[in-house]
């Protein structure tokens, strides 16, 4: 039997190394430690001669001390070679994971780019890339990948994505150019306004005004000139039916703001000329930067302008509805003392026209209308009820059909409504004041998610650019997007309190 090693030394390895170490017939016992790093272990006894098995495991440089007795008691120290083991990754530093460049250029892909590894140093000469298969010809976003590896085997990869652009700096120029033109056209006719303004003033110590000054201002002429270009506008819109669908829609802000039918188109109107006009500043902010607007942009940026309207307008009329909700029990006070002083249905309509101001007046008012025009009751307060669509107008509205058809104290039948009212608008203040808290926690939530990847985004505007680059990344925003819609919507379901 040959004593020793079976491994004597291995230079550098990243899988963990197993010595066997076999004593000869004269050992009688032997113990052995393992040097790690130059820092010695503690000693294992063996009490017999049969070999043993020493797994080295982790990153470090080895060797084993043996010390071996006779039968006589004499000791005998083998020591091993050298045993390296590596299997930490070397470290990959890439400055830039995003690179923009036109169709065609040339890229310095290695700029900003170092590797080291603890055992072998500095490996940024060793760095590998697969720049030679990626086409720099052709626009799109192209996957760059870094790749690295050290002597034992172990291997580290980066990834950063090029967006080759079409080569659009004709296009660009005259962008830039035309956007300069207009602003010094624009600056040239400011300058002229200021100074007729001046030797207007000048002048005027001078002359005699006539009474009737019939001349309007720089911005009142501006605005008529617009109002008459969307009134031709809207009537080329008119022309088409599914605009006209679409305009239709808006008719129910006609009473909250005053409109006519026709004005519905005309808003139409002003929905397209502002998303054309976001879409102007967007493009000109694009090509001041030196870029073009893609498609995408395009349809995100006229979509935004396009739709501000309707957000303007939808909180109005929220905030038209809510008055009328809260004013609706005073119109039904004044209506039911009108009866207790022994007036009818229709003159206590009229007093509630009178009494009272606002969107309640003006609804009370067109009710009044429709019954001096030979409505029914009924029919038009189901109208007034479709119109505003809250539920303390379908109760009343329910309860006067109910009246009309079968008769009764119409006294103490609006005496229940008005209590029914009064305590349905004292639970739900109580009931407000104590979802208080839990509202605002669900708005304070709502708002986090959106607020910290606009954070992010402002301190670090490359840090989300790999979802985008990548297919999976697209598939996974959407599917974030639609699991932060049901949770907005599940948690409004569950804060709503119906009575």
């Amino acid at each position: 039997m040959e004593e020793g090693f079976n491994i004597n030394n291995i230079d550098i390895t990243n899988e963990d190394v197993v010595v066997t170490f076999t004593p000869s017939s004269r050992v009688r016992n032997y113990s052995y430690r393992i040097i790690k790093n130059n820092s010695y272990g503690e000693f294992v006894n063996i009490d017999n001669n049969e070999k043993i098995d020493i797994k080295l495991s982790d990153t470090g440089t080895y060797k084993i001390e043996i010390t071996t007795y006779n039968y006589y008691g004499v000791s005998d120290v083998i020591l091993s070679g050298n045993y390296v083991i590596d299997k930490d990754a070397p470290v990959l530093n890439i400055n830039t994971k995003t690179f923009k460049i036109k169709k065609g250029n040339s890229l310095n892909f290695m700029d900003g780019v170092s590797a080291s590894d603890a055992v072998d140093g500095d490996l940024t000469n060793f760095i590998t890339t697969n720049i030679d298969e990626i086409n720099l010809n052709s626009t799109g976003v192209k996957t760059l990948k870094y790749s690295v590896s050290d002597k034992a085997g172990n291997v580290v990869t980066s990834v950063a994505y090029i967006t080759v652009k079409p080569d659009n700096t004709n296009l660009i120029r005259i962008g830039q150019i035309s956007i300069s033109f207009i602003t010094i056209l624009l600056i040239i006719l400011l300058f002229k306004y200021i100074r007729s303004v001046m030797l207007e003033r000048r002048f005027s110590k001078y002359t005699i005004n006539s009474v009737k000054n019939k001349s309007i201002s720089l911005l009142d002429n501006l605005y008529i000139q617009y109002k008459k270009f969307i009134e031709h506008f809207s009537k080329m819109l008119s022309k088409s039916s599914f605009l006209l669908k679409r305009a239709h829609k808006y008719s129910k802000y006609n009473d909250a703001f005053d409109l006519k039918d026709d004005d519905n188109m005309k808003f139409m109107a002003n929905k397209i000329v502002l998303g054309i006009v976001y879409l102007a500043i967007i493009a000109s902010l694009r090509l001041l930067q030196s870029e073009v607007i893609g498609i995408l942009e395009i349809l995100i940026a006229f979509i935004i302008g396009f739709y501000v309207l309707d957000i303007i307008y939808i909180y109005k009329y929220s905030n038209y509805r809510k008055k009328i909700e809260n004013d609706l029990l005073q119109a039904i006070i004044v209506m039911n003392n009108s009866f207790k002083a022994g007036n009818s249905i229709t003159q206590s309509i009229e007093m509630v026209s009178l009494e009272l101001d606002g969107p309640i007046a003006k609804e009370f008012k067109k009710i009044s209308l429709e019954l001096s025009l030979g409505l029914d009751l009924e029919l038009a307060f189901k109208r007034f009820s479709d119109r505003v669509k809250i539920e303390e107008a379908v109760y009343l509205t329910s309860s006067l059909s109910t009246l009309n058809r079968t008769g009764g104290n119409i006294i103490k039948v609006f005496n229940t409504v008005e209590k029914a009212l009064y305590n349905r608008k004292k639970l739900k203040v109580e009931l407000k004041a104590l979802t208080g808290s839990s509202r605002l926690i669900m708005y304070i939530l709502a708002i986090l998610p959106p607020g910290f990847v606009l954070l992010i985004n402002t301190i670090n505007n490359e840090y989300f650019l790999p979802l985008f680059n990548n297919p999976l990344g697209i598939t996974l925003i959407g599917i974030i997007l639609l699991f932060y819609i049901m949770y907005i919507f599940i948690v409004r379901k569950i804060m709503e309190i119906r009575m």
